[in-house]
């Protein structure tokens, strides 16, 4: 049902936009939204009432400069953790809005595979908060690519539509201004049709991505000497990101930088 009011509303905006915002007032009094964890209703659009938001995980400092991944006690500003050190990522930093827990993975789940395109501005809205500082540093953004077999199969690639929301907001302060933060997702490409990595080992999720992903030719000179923000919906094993990191590296970006929306608690997976 929310699935359907969401895709009237977004026919109004598109065919009468005038009328919009009274359309969409009467649409929240005859189908209230409910909220997209628990299904009790929810005075916010977000998809997500406020008792569930309270139990949402947001990461806060204290984390690691490099992996983003927090720290029970404060090691200072720029403290690494020692997996960073251990096995540096070829990404410059990674940030992330939430951990991965239940109420994470069911909005995930339901963004990816139930049509609820609606939940994406909130999940951008906190990947946002989150990745302030990449967002500002960024020369332009790109998401992780879909396979063209997955896109056809999805219909759409996640990674895509949240990045194209957070493109458009610049941080400014501690406050958010509209204006363009180039979007750019036909700079790489998914050449190599892989298995889903569910189930899969640290070493086969590496194996698995290992150059499946290319720079087009065409869009070298666009991105030599950039700072790329690259944008995935969850990070467990950052196997597929730090895939794609190394081939825009290789393409000529000179930093990279990854936001998510979620990720797993610990660096070692």
């Amino acid at each position: 049902m929310q699935s359907i009011r969401f895709a009237f509303q977004k026919f109004i905006k598109i065919t009468r936009p005038g009328i919009a915002y009274p359309v969409s007032g009467i649409i929240d009094f005859l189908v209230p939204p409910r909220c997209v964890n628990c299904n009790r209703l929810s005075a916010m659009q977000s998809g997500i009432c406020a008792d569930c938001w309270q139990m949402i995980r947001f990461i806060e400092r204290p984390f690691c400069q490099i992996m983003g991944t927090p720290f029970s006690v404060d090691l200072g500003e720029d403290a690494v953790s020692t997996q960073a050190i251990a096995h540096p990522p070829p990404f410059s930093r990674l940030r992330s809005a939430v951990l991965y827990d239940d109420i994470a993975r069911h909005l995930i789940s339901r963004f990816k595979f139930s049509d609820r395109n609606d939940l994406a501005p909130f999940i951008a809205g906190t990947m946002i908060r989150a990745g302030k500082e990449l967002i500002e540093d960024a020369d332009m953004i790109i998401p992780l690519p879909l396979h063209r077999r997955r896109l056809l199969a999805r219909r759409f690639n996640q990674s895509a539509e949240l990045a194209r929301i957070i493109s458009k907001i610049v941080s400014s302060g501690h406050t958010y201004r509209k204006t363009r933060l180039p979007y750019r997702p036909m700079v790489l490409k998914r050449i190599r049709y892989t298995r889903q990595q569910i189930g899969l080992s640290q070493d086969g999720r590496r194996r698995n991505v290992a150059g499946a992903f290319m720079v087009e030719p065409r869009m070298r000179p666009e991105i030599s000497g950039k700072r790329i923000l690259l944008i995935d919906d969850v990070y467990t094993s950052g196997a597929s990101v730090k895939s794609a990191t190394k081939a825009l590296l290789r393409g000529g970006a000179r930093f990279v930088d990854v936001l998510t929306f979620a990720r797993v608690h610990s660096d070692t997976i």
